[in-house]
């Protein structure tokens, strides 16, 4: 009996997902031809349409939509069968698929990862950016093993060990009226002028829930897709933004003509943490990752 590959299996997974060929190929990163090729062989295996196929568009027939959980399985568990494999060699060894968010990213990892690289050589990384939504859906696909977040933020069911907790501090241009001082009062700032990272960042509404003016808007229409953005235009005089704590010793924020105070509202603003399924094997890898990161971090 011929059996479906795994290949096959996430060229369908990424169909049904995306619902669209061109998107599914780059997800893949094979041609459409190739992944079409791969649909089309899955669909004469099992003797069955998986799609339906127009001009315009592309979605799962009734029988696909019900083998998109069990192709999920399937995948997830193979992954797992090779990461497992891996694990019984020693402890943190093999590949780990490990997804970060932006406002993170940039400021932790070259903290952390030299050290682990150096005490774990077999341990085999491949990074994943993204923002939250779409690296939880990553991890719950089985596209990645375990994800750094930072929380407040609905996890689910997913487990988590949290590593690090810090505050926001108030960037300010560096002749702005406020730019001198110990902590300031969310109360004190000038709502006008926030400048907040936009929607799908959440580190856009932990900032606001710190700041308890959570569902407020800010009167400035400025929004930044990245850290790097809004630190520029606050050094351009465009307006105030916030920065985690991790971010203050980063190049960008030492070399950036601003200045910082510490938000006087209790902290921790946020808490970084390490995520991974429940159905996760290398529990203990993870466990024993997120305390090597939070004992890196706290000597930097």
């Amino acid at each position: 009996m011929n059996l479906p590959s795994i290949r096959q299996l996430q060229y369908f997974l990424a169909v049904a997902e995306l619902r669209h060929f061109g998107q599914a190929a780059e997800r893949c990163f094979v041609t459409q031809s190739t992944l079409s090729s791969g649909i089309q062989e899955l669909e004469s295996l099992l003797g069955v349409q998986l799609f339906e196929r127009s001009k315009r568009k592309v979605m799962p027939t009734p029988l696909g939509l019900a083998l998109v959980d069990k192709a999920r399985q399937i995948i997830e568990m193979s992954a797992e069968l090779v990461q497992q494999a891996h694990g019984g060699q020693g402890t943190l060894v093999g590949d780990l698929r490990l997804g970060v968010i932006p406002t993170i990213g940039p400021f932790l990892l070259p903290q952390v990862l030299p050290d682990i690289r150096q005490r774990y050589p077999g341990l085999k990384l491949q990074l994943i950016e993204d923002q939250t939504s779409r690296l939880m859906e990553r991890l719950h696909n089985g596209q990645i093993d375990c994800a750094i977040l930072a929380l407040p933020y609905d996890l689910g069911g997913f487990e988590f060990e949290v590593f690090w907790q810090e505050i926001f501090y108030v960037a300010f241009p560096p002749q702005h009226a406020l730019s001198r001082g110990r902590a300031i009062p969310s109360a004190k700032l000038p709502l006008d002028e926030i400048m907040l990272l936009e929607e799908g960042h959440c580190m856009r509404d932990q900032a606001l829930s710190a700041c308890h003016i959570k569902g407020k808007q800010s009167k400035a229409a400025l929004q930044g897709t990245s850290l790097y953005t809004m630190i520029e235009m606050v050094a351009g005089g465009q307006g105030i933004t916030f920065i985690p704590a991790m971010a203050l010793d980063s190049a960008l924020v030492q070399q950036s003509d601003i200045r910082l105070r510490p938000l006087a509202e209790k902290g921790p603003h946020r808490e970084i943490a390490l995520v991974w399924r429940p159905t996760y094997q290398r529990k203990d890898d993870m466990k024993l990752l997120a305390q090597e990161m939070g004992c890196l971090v706290s000597k930097a």
